[in-house]
């Protein structure tokens, strides 16, 4: 007999990470082409040298770190291997079985799964016609079963950002005892005037999800923070995995917040290659949705598996959501214009079904 595990797991997808080949440019899992800063470096040699021990379960010294950096109280933050990790711990603290969580789609691809995971039940509330959150819908969505709201701002794969103006509204109209998660992944490469840390500080239900691995080109070591209430902060930490988030992981957090202006330096010259490329992609006819993230969102429809497949045998990878659209994240200047070189072809062209203006 086999073994027993649980009847739904057959039914519940599993998360796709963005494509990876051998010599193939990867603009498909929205990294950062820059590598950690040499400070940064030097921390994680250290911390490799006492890999013999566990690391601090608690991460006292980079929580107290975020707390000076974020002014709010080490009391207000919780920290994950990614900031995944925290929406899992979300739907397990706040969903029984049959509860359930909102979110627009499309959004984040973890959603779905996690939330299944959780034994709570998906409300996927579609995008509007300019691929941003339909803020009304959402709330019109809401029930009593509704337990916990995802916010992915901006968001991921479209790259819309929502205003204060918006958000306020909205989370203003949710119930107080439904928790709305904030998700700002890509909170660093915005200019817009949103910041989901102002926003929570009046208000008990919202928790706001950031990571290290976008912006502070961390995404191999696996470190994200939440901040929130503390009640919500300690309903988290009882379900925290023990000692998931590395001693390296730490490390290189504190470092690279003692080198975030550096850093986040860098983002403006990814925004520049942002608008750039978008420029020459509408110049010969794409259409493609204003992004306020490291990515762009090409609605192709039918068209995106031809489109994502031809482009990998050109050579660049890029990331395709069935048969809704693809995501191109911004690489270096010469990364994205391998990618320009292939979309600018006659081939690529007819394959997205767009004709040139110029």
């Amino acid at each position: 007999m086999a073994p027993r595990t649980r009847p739904d797991l057959a039914s519940i997808p599993a998360y796709v990470p963005g494509r990876s080949f051998p010599g193939a440019v990867k603009l498909a899992s929205n990294e950062t082409t820059f590598g950690p800063l040499p400070g940064v470096r030097d921390a994680v040699v250290d911390a490799i040298a006492s890999a013999n021990r566990y690391p601090d379960n608690s991460a006292a010294d980079l929580i107290e770190a975020l707390a000076s950096f974020l002014k709010v109280e080490p009391s207000n933050i919780a920290v994950g291997c990614g900031s995944v990790t925290l929406c899992q711990e979300l739907v397990q603290v706040t969903c029984d079985p049959g509860d359930e969580v909102v979110y627009a789609w499309r959004s984040f691809e973890a959603y779905p799964v996690l939330t299944q995971v959780g034994h709570a039940v998906s409300v996927k509330v579609p995008l509007t016609e300019d691929f941003g959150h339909d803020l009304d819908a959402m709330l019109a969505a809401i029930t009593d079963r509704t337990r916990l709201i995802f916010v992915c701002n901006p968001n991921n794969p479209t790259g819309n950002a929502l205003s204060t103006a918006e958000l306020d509204r909205f989370l203003d109209a949710v119930p107080s005892h439904v928790v709305v998660a904030l998700d700002e992944a890509y909170f660093e490469y915005s200019r817009g005037d949103a910041d989901g840390i102002e926003l929570l500080r009046s208000r008990r239900n919202v928790v706001v999800l950031r990571t290290f691995s976008k912006a502070y080109g961390l995404a191999g070591v696996r470190v994200g923070y939440a901040v929130a209430d503390p009640e919500l902060i300690t309903a988290l930490g009882k379900v925290h995995t023990p000692f998931t988030v590395s001693a390296v992981a730490q490390a290189a957090a504190i470092a690279s917040l003692a080198a975030a202006d550096e850093l986040l330096a860098r983002t403006d010259g990814v925004i520049g290659e942002r608008a750039r490329v978008r420029a020459a992609l509408t110049e010969v006819g794409y259409s493609v949705p204003e992004s306020s993230a490291n990515f762009l969102y090409l609605p192709l429809g039918e068209n995106s598996p031809a489109f994502a497949s031809a482009c990998a045998e050109a050579g660049v990878l890029i990331r395709q959501y069935g048969v809704e659209g693809a995501r191109v994240t911004i690489g270096d200047p010469a990364e994205n214009d391998l990618f320009l070189a292939f979309a600018r072809s006659e081939t690529a062209r007819e394959l997205a079904g767009v004709t040139a203006t110029s």
